[in-house]
């Protein structure tokens, strides 16, 4: 609707009560508009170009006239017949419109009253009575003159309903928009609830609507009243729905106002009462930031970035979530410890007894941290190593970290990385996030406050790695000495040094761990203990800690080493000692019962007595003999130690197939594939026959097949077992093998021996066929763990058969085709 203003308003009011004789009509009735619709209109009229205006039939509007020509037709035909053509310009900006600036229809005008303004302006009240069309323009000066015709409206017939709805409608709209903006006199209310005519209300409303000077022009040009109605509508519900949305947004912006100023008036009173009380107030503790800030050893950049935030935050409200936000960002960078070191313990000697003394062997680790402990003595400062200690669980690589700490006097924090799959753990959130906070890096640091702690990255081969990010990927830049002297957490968004920090990572499996991560990490493997090692460990460290936790005193419990050996090898299968702890728990438990009871016990605990404390022990994995042709015992590594398997080949009538079973991996297939064409290419120097490889199906087992298996370790073990059982030769007694084995007929390193090498000792071995190159991993394990175990180096395949197979053959071999058309049987 159109916006009038009260100064109008009033004008308009104030003129209508000029005259009482005057023939002002606010309102039309039925009958006056059938009268005005039957007047006669004059062949030629004055026309009066109007700027932003469109007249409509029976409505009365004031109009300013400000242009001579204007002014003088007005003049004129007030002092005539007061009629004139109205019509409105197609661009506003013209001051002078001729015939192609008009709209050619309008509606004829009657002028009810004229005023002379103080500006020199003339102000008409005028009634529109008629639209008409321009026939043709007679005259241009002093103003325009035309010949016009009328133009009929298009009436609905008295019983068109749709009509009427449509009319009906249309006034509901009116007040509706009425109602909601507050800019309309409450009075038009009134007035279009008292029009009878739709003609006029469809006029009335089409005048007064927010509307274009175009739709308006293009509402009047529309004969057909009903089609007039559905144009009026559309615009209508244009006009309420911006009205309603611009009512929401004002009343929105209205209670955030009056939100914000109550908190402001509360704030104010908070903050006097705070003073009256003697408490903090908000500026009070910005000044306790500034203090604390002039302690701390921050460089430059750091000291303008907290300025910067400390005056943001003073400008902001302190009911506003923004303001905690501000807040817990400057308290962390007030907490944490930019540039504050412990001071390292250099004693060398005193390193080496603390190392000694919470850890049982683990000689080649402790070696290196003394000599980094050494360089750091000489040089004064150095970027500290990354170092990564893998091994299986439980041999003591996490709390290898706490004895380093121990060691250097620095602070000790641990992070565990398994199973962390989201990398803001590691770099931070942004602090626009709710709930934003630092990474795990960065709270640790303010938790311990220093900056050059020994952290241990527990489990970083457990890493996990989905939508929200790869942390291994994040972890590149904090274990990079090159890097992480500049490492950026996204929260606190000013660099942090790490390179003092001593980074310590474990892990059980290398392969699991990124390549680019593992290549910034010296790694030292911590192998699994022997035998000699765990009873040592368990006499040293795992008893006293038991009976300690316990409540048990050390005369009423003895363990003897012999007691200690048997839970190790038969109620333990592990490489490191944390089962062990557990029994030598349940142990004392067993011990604490009876002392608790007041029962009567013998205080040392018997070898007898174990499978009633402990529960059955585990079935022992022993060398079973080589009766059997094909059969051979190779040597594996597992997550947790090593472990003896069997490779078992059988041989059936058939046209020489092969088949693989006992959950083998990829690489473990590969390796039987590659040793049968190996045995096949060598057939004739075997005395085997090629006509044996036609006649015959091969069956490679290995047993235990609920256990997955991989790797390509057990290759010179599958060559041996394939090539006694086609020669039916025995193989050598008390003989474990482990190797991989290429086409050419080379036996190639592999990992994991010192595992392997205590699991053959667990089961009986005597000797060991091992590849030349591992002969250093032999070197690096105390030689007295090797007594009783020979060890044999080989380069090369044909070794392996010639020392693993014996001349005799097995009892009732099988009746295979030699080389030289024999058969096994004969040979026996």
């Amino acid at each position: 609707m159109k916006d009038f203003s009260e100064k109008e308003a009033l004008e308009i009011f104030r003129m209508e009560n000029l005259n009482d004789d005057s023939e002002f009509i606010p309102l039309l009735t039925n009958e006056e508009e059938k009268r005005i619709n039957a007047e006669k209109i004059p062949d030629e009229i004055p026309i009066l170009p109007l700027r932003n205006t469109v007249l409509f039939p029976g409505v009365v509007i004031p109009i300013t006239v400000g242009r001579d020509k204007s002014i003088k037709l007005i003049k004129d035909a007030y002092s005539g017949n007061k009629t004139i053509g109205v019509v409105a310009q197609k661009n506003d900006s013209i001051d002078d419109p001729g015939v192609n600036d008009i709209n050619w229809t309008g509606t004829i005008a009657y002028i009810l009253k004229t005023l002379k303004m103080p500006d020199g302006s003339t102000t008409a009240i005028i009634q529109g009575k008629k639209r008409f069309e321009i026939a043709e323009l007679t005259q241009h000066d002093p103003y325009l003159k035309a010949k016009v015709k009328a133009v009929d409206d298009v009436q609905p017939t008295e019983t068109d309903k749709e009509f009427e709805a449509m009319v009906s409608s249309l006034k509901d709209l009116a007040l509706q928009i009425i109602k909601q903006s507050p800019h309309i006199p409450s009075e038009t209310n009134f007035a279009i609830r008292n029009i009878e005519s739709s003609n006029f209300l469809i006029n009335f409303i089409s005048s007064n609507m927010n509307a274009t000077v175009a739709e308006k022009q293009k509402i009047l040009e529309e004969a057909d009243l009903k089609k007039r109605t559905t144009i009026l509508l559309s615009q209508l519900n244009k006009e309420l729905q911006m009205l309603q949305l611009k009512n929401q947004i004002q009343s929105k912006v209205k209670e955030d106002i009056d939100k914000q100023q109550r908190e402001y008036f509360l704030h104010q009173q908070l903050k006097t009462i705070q003073e009256e009380l003697g408490g903090d107030t908000f500026d009070q503790q910005l000044k306790e930031y500034r203090k604390k800030a002039k302690t701390k050893k921050w460089d430059k950049t750091v000291k303008e970035a907290f300025e910067k935030d400390v005056q943001k935050l003073e400008r902001m409200n302190p009911n506003s979530a923004e303001y905690s936000v501000q807040s817990n960002y400057l308290e962390l960078l007030l907490e944490l410890p930019w540039n504050e070191y412990t001071t390292d313990n250099f004693d060398l000697k005193r390193a080496q007894r603390i190392l000694n003394r919470d850890h049982y062997g683990l000689e080649k680790v402790k070696e290196r941290i003394l000599q980094y402990l050494a360089v750091l003595k000489l040089k004064g400062d150095m970027k500290a190593p990354i170092l990564c200690l893998a091994g299986p669980p439980g041999v003591g690589k996490t709390s290898l970290g706490k004895s380093i700490a121990t060691s250097l006097g620095r602070k000790y924090v641990r992070m565990s990385l398994g199973g962390l799959h989201d990398e803001a753990e590691i770099r931070g959130h942004r602090k626009t996030y709710i709930g934003a906070m630092p990474g795990r890096v960065i709270q640790n640091l303010k938790k311990i406050k220093s900056s050059n702690p020994v952290f241990v990255l527990d489990e970083i081969d457990k890493l996990g790695k989905d939508f929200h990010g790869d942390p291994a990927s994040a972890l590149l830049e904090v274990l990079d000495p090159e890097q992480n002297s500049t490492f950026h957490d996204n929260f606190i968004e000013v660099e942090y040094d790490l390179s003092k920090v001593l980074f310590i990572a474990t892990a059980n499996n290398l392969g699991a761990i990124h390549p680019a991560l593992l290549d910034r990490m010296e790694i030292i493997e911590i192998n699994g203990y022997t035998v000699e090692e765990k009873i040592e460990i368990a006499k040293r460290h795992l008893v006293p800690k038991q009976l300690e936790e316990h409540g048990v005193k050390k005369g009423q419990i003895k363990i003897p080493d012999g007691v200690l050996e048997t839970v190790i090898e038969d109620y333990t299968r592990e490489s490191g000692v944390r089962s062990l702890d557990k029994k030598i728990a349940q142990i004392v438990r067993h011990v604490g019962k009876s002392i608790a009871m007041e029962e009567k016990y013998d205080a040392e605990i018997k070898k007898t007595e174990l499978d009633k404390i402990l529960s059955p022990a585990h079935p022992k994995e022993k060398y079973q003999g080589n009766d059997v042709a094909g059969v051979v015992t190779g040597l594996a590594w597992t997550p947790v130690g090593g472990d003896i398997l069997f490779i078992e080949v059988s041989l059936s009538r058939g046209k020489g197939g092969l088949t693989l079973t006992g959950n083998l991996g990829d690489v473990m297939k590969e390796s039987a594939t590659l040793a049968l064409e190996y045995l096949k290419s060598h057939a004739e120097e075997l005395n085997i026959s090629h006509k044996a490889f036609e006649k015959w199906n091969i069956h490679i087992h290995v047993p235990e097949g609920a256990t997955p298996k991989d790797g390509p370790s057990a290759g010179v073990s599958m060559l041996t077992a394939l090539t006694s059982a086609f020669t039916q030769h025995k193989v050598r007694k008390h003989l474990a093998m482990t190797g991989e084995i290429t086409l050419r007929g080379n036996v190639l390193p592999v990992g994991g021996i010192k595992e392997k090498i205590l699991a053959a000792k667990r089961a009986g071995i005597k000797e060991i066929l091992l590849p030349a190159a591992n002969k250093r991993d032999i070197d690096d394990i105390n030689q007295k763990y090797l007594k009783d175990i020979k060890f044999i180096y080989v380069n090369k395949m044909k070794e392996v058969l010639d020392y693993a197979l014996l001349e005799e053959f097995v009892k009732n071999p099988l009746k295979l085709e030699l080389a030289f058309g024999e058969t096994a049987e004969k040979h026996n």
